[in-house]
C-alpha cells in the first residue's frame, strides 16, 4: 500500500509566519520607536499565564488525560483560556495529543520526534495529517463543552487578540491600543506557542529517561520552567493520568499546584495519582 501524502496546509503556514514576523520584527522596532508601558507588561503576564495554563491544565490534563474532574463553569474558563493560545480547538488539540501517545514515535504520530527537530516542534503543524482518525475524537465529540469550543473557536481565539487591544486603546488611545496588542497579543501568542511546541521536540531529543526508554519521552527541568511544569515528560508518558507532571514537591509544576488549589476549594475532584 502506498504511503498517505500530506497536503500542505497553506492559511496555517500564512498565520504563523505573520505572527512570527510581527514578533521578531514589529514587537522590536515598536519597542525601539514607542516603548511599552506598564500596562502592556502586565497584559503579557496575565496573557501568557491563562493562555498557557488554559494549554497544560485544560486541554492537557483535563481534557486529554482526564487528570481530575471540575464543574462545567470551569471547564469553560479553561477552554477559553485555551482558545486564547491560538493551538486550534480542544477537539482537533486533544485528538492530535491523545493519538501521539496512542502511536508515540510511529509514522501516525503527529509531531513524531523520529522526523526531526524542526518537524516535531512546529513543522507537524503546516500539512494535515493523512492519519487523522476519528477515534481519538469519539469520546471528545460526546461532551456539549467541547463541542461548543469547537463551533466557536475563531471567535474565541480572536477575542484574546482583541482584548489586550481594547484594554490598550481604552488606556493610550490608537497607539496605547497597538502598543498592547502587539506585547500582549502577537507577542505572547508566539512565545506561548512556542514554549508549547518545546514539549514535543526537545522533551522527545535531549534529556533525562528515569522513568522508562518505551519511547522517546525525556525530562527536563529547564523546559517545565517555560511550560508550566510540562518538561518532566517522561513521567508523564509513564504515567499519562496522573495530574502531576512533577511528581516531586520540588518539582516546579504550576499547573499541578493550581489543580490542587482548585481541589481544596471544591472546584476540581477526582485527582489522579500514581502511587509508588
Amino acid at each position: 500500500m502506498d504511503k498517505p501524502v500530506p497536503k500542505t496546509d497553506y492559511p496555517c503556514i500564512i498565520l504563523f509566519s505573520v505572527i512570527t514576523v510581527a514578533t521578531l520584527v514589529g514587537v522590536p522596532l515598536f519597542a525601539w520607536t514607542y516603548g511599552f508601558t506598564k500596562l502592556d507588561w502586565i497584559m503579557f503576564a496575565i496573557l501568557y499565564m491563562a493562555s498557557g495554563l488554559g494549554i497544560t491544565v485544560g486541554y492537557h490534563r483535563l481534557i486529554s488525560h482526564r487528570s481530575f474532574d471540575c464543574p462545567n463553569w470551569v471547564k469553560a474558563c479553561f477552554l477559553i483560556a485555551g482558545g486564547w493560545a491560538l493551538e486550534n480547538s480542544a477537539l482537533r488539540w486533544c485528538s492530535d495529543h491523545i493519538r501521539h501517545h496512542a502511536r508515540c514515535d510511529q509514522e501516525e504520530d503527529p509531531y513524531n520526534a523520529l522526523k526531526g527537530f524542526w518537524h516535531s516542534h512546529c513543522g507537524w503543524i503546516f500539512i494535515k495529517s493523512p492519519y487523522r482518525d476519528e477515534k481519538y475524537e469519539t469520546k471528545l465529540r460526546k461532551d456539549p463543552l467541547i463541542m461548543w469550543q469547537h463551533r466557536y473557536y475563531v471567535p474565541i481565539m480572536l477575542s484574546g487578540l482583541l482584548l489586550p487591544f481594547v484594554v490598550g486603546l481604552a488606556h493610550g488611545g490608537w497607539i496605547g491600543g497597538l502598543s498592547c496588542f502587539l506585547l500582549a497579543g502577537v507577542c505572547r501568542t508566539f512565545l506561548v506557542l512556542n514554549s508549547t511546541f518545546c514539549i514535543n521536540s526537545i522533551c522527545h531529543m535531549w534529556g533525562a529517561q528515569p522513568h522508562g526508554t518505551d519511547d522517546s519521552s525525556r525530562d527536563s527541568w529547564w523546559i517545565a520552567l517555560l511550560t508550566f511544569g510540562e518538561g518532566y515528560h517522561n513521567y508523564h508518558h509513564a504515567h499519562l493520568r496522573d495530574y502531576r507532571n512533577g511528581p516531586k514537591w520540588y518539582n516546579f509544576d504550576p499547573s499541578k499546584w493550581l489543580i490542587f488549589t482548585l481541589s481544596k476549594l471544591g472546584l476540581a475532584s477526582n485527582l489522579q495519582r500514581y502511587q509508588t
